[in-house]
């Protein structure tokens, strides 16, 4: 009977097996005090097509982790102080301009000498400019620094960011010669301009009551639906308005902590944030192809060492630029070095206007899953170097 339940539904082999690898992983790497995060990408990488071929539906398994991502930032809404986003817009918004000029120009350097057109160097410079919030939110929140400065400073990064990516795309769609259509950019303004009300209401009010809210102090079974509804709907909204998805569910969290109902939220929904959140990463190591990998280890390996001490050394500087001392701009840069998941956006609008070829965007997937994979590394051994170099600083 269960045998022919089984075969009957293979998806639902898939999933056991996907829990069953998690399990196995997860109790080695606990053992050697390994994060989550490396947890669930390896498990993508065996359980993936390039491996052991366990589960080879990366489609899927995308699909469901783009709901984690989704979540993840609704959870960091909803512990995120707008204000005092607001109050450091210096460092959020001037800070990611410097940086991703400064990414530009790093591959430029490069590309000037390797004959590159300006399309591949620009697109090469956004996507190594983007860093990764499913990750730094993740190792914010295990380490308990989500609400400290340098947490505050890196967030507001990743959400202009997020915000930056709809003219990052515009850009590339331009330089490949199919422009973005005038209905699309209109959309983008309109819908920047409804954030931007949605600011300036959220800071002006004390406190918003959300509908029904007597309703669902009492019925825990609403308050999941209510919570998945504002998650999801505002991140449907956003992508109408094509902007990320991700951005949507942020200011959805943000919302919820505006009507000081984190609480009933929190608890509704935590349990899925956790299964679709590994499904995310879990779909990173199901990308990470082991063959391509090793035929072009020294050149992969390279290209991730030069982003994690480039992009931690550009964010350094523009932290320490913004009077932080030096050893929390250094922890803010290691916490922003890898590259990020949207970046894989960028890289495969790239190949599909032919501003890359295949092989270009095999060392593209490789370059970010990788520097996903050893983000957590190079943050806890960086943590320990500046410790030993800072001393007397507070980290």
């Amino acid at each position: 009977m269960i045998i022919s339940a089984i075969e009957s539904n293979p998806i639902l082999l898939k999933f056991v097996s996907l829990a069953l690898a998690v399990v196995i992983v997860g109790f080695f790497l606990r053992m050697l005090k390994q994060s989550h995060v490396i947890i669930y990408i390896i498990t993508g990488v065996v359980i993936g097509p390039y491996v052991l071929g366990l589960v080879t539906d990366a489609d899927l398994i995308s699909f469901l982790g783009s709901f984690g991502l989704l979540l993840l930032l609704f959870f960091i809404g909803m512990e995120i102080s707008l204000h005092k986003l607001v109050a450091n817009w210096k460092v959020s918004v001037i800070g990611t301009v410097i940086q991703i000029f400064f990414s530009i120009a790093g591959v430029w350097f490069i590309g000037n000498y390797l004959d590159w057109s300006l399309a591949r160097i620009i697109t090469l410079g956004f996507v190594i400019s983007l860093s990764s919030t499913a990750v730094i939110v993740k190792l914010l929140q295990e380490s308990g620094e989500i609400n400290d400065p340098v947490g505050q400073n890196v967030l507001g990064i990743l959400l202009v960011q997020d915000v930056l990516i709809a003219p990052m795309l515009i850009i590339l769609n331009a330089m490949s010669g199919t422009p973005s259509s005038t209905s699309e950019v209109v959309l983008q303004i309109i819908g920047g301009l409804l954030i931007t009300g949605l600011v300036i209401l959220i800071i002006n009010k004390r406190e918003l009551k959300l509908p029904f809210h007597k309703v669902l102090q009492q019925d825990k079974e609403i308050q999941v639906f209510m919570a998945f509804g504002l998650c999801f709907g505002f991140s449907v909204l956003t992508g109408f308005f094509g902007l990320s998805t991700a951005l949507g569910a942020f200011f959805a969290g943000i919302l919820i902590n505006a009507s000081k109902s984190t609480e009933w939220f929190h608890d509704s929904l935590y349990s899925l944030k956790v299964i679709f959140v590994a499904m995310f990463f879990i779909s990173i190591g199901m990308l990470i192809d082991i063959h391509f990998l090793w035929n072009n280890l020294l050149t992969i390996g390279l290209l991730v060492l030069v982003v994690f001490v480039t992009n931690n050394l550009i964010n350094t500087i523009i932290m320490r630029g913004f009077k932080m001392n030096w050893k929390d701009s250094f922890h803010a840069g290691a916490l922003l070095s890898q590259v990020g998941e949207f970046s894989f956006v960028l890289g495969s609008l790239a190949f599909m206007n032919e501003i890359i070829n295949e092989f270009g965007y095999q060392l593209i997937v490789s370059v970010i899953s990788l520097s996903l994979l050893f983000s957590p590394i190079w943050i806890k051994t960086s943590r320990i170097v500046i410790g030993r170099l800072f001393k007397n600083e507070t980290l």
